[in-house]
């Protein structure tokens, strides 16, 4: 089944990341589309797929986590200050396969990679 999900831990305390605001947006030249809006669960997961067969096409996208809401509300950063504010991540799909990009995050670096 095609499709795309994603989620993210906190490498810094080695635990999911709950409530990061996560955007999907499909990437047509010049033009970001947006596709939707959501929101990591207590396992640093979203509730469903963020593409799916209905909505599945070959093309360029970009995630966007917004970090910095995160670290200040979970005192993971003791000031207003937070090096990260948001990470983006382009990316393509070019086949009819399952795409899982997770994230793993700190407050100074970050990581990513074509999961299963």
């Amino acid at each position: 089944m095609a499709g795309l999900t994603t989620h993210v831990l906190d490498t810094s305390i080695g635990k999911p990341a709950k409530d990061i605001l996560i955007e999907l947006f499909f990437l047509n030249n010049e033009v970001k589309n947006k596709i939707l809006e959501c929101t990591t669960n207590k396992d640093g997961r979203v509730d469903k797929p963020l593409l799916t067969n209905e909505n599945f096409k070959f093309g360029n996208y970009q995630l966007i986590f917004h970090v910095k809401d995160y670290f200040l509300k979970n005192e993971i950063v003791n000031s207003n200050y937070s090096f990260y504010d948001k990470i983006n991540i382009d990316f393509s799909i070019n086949e009819q396969s399952h795409y899982h990009i997770p994230l793993l995050v700190s407050p100074f670096g970050y990581s990513t990679y074509r999961g299963s």
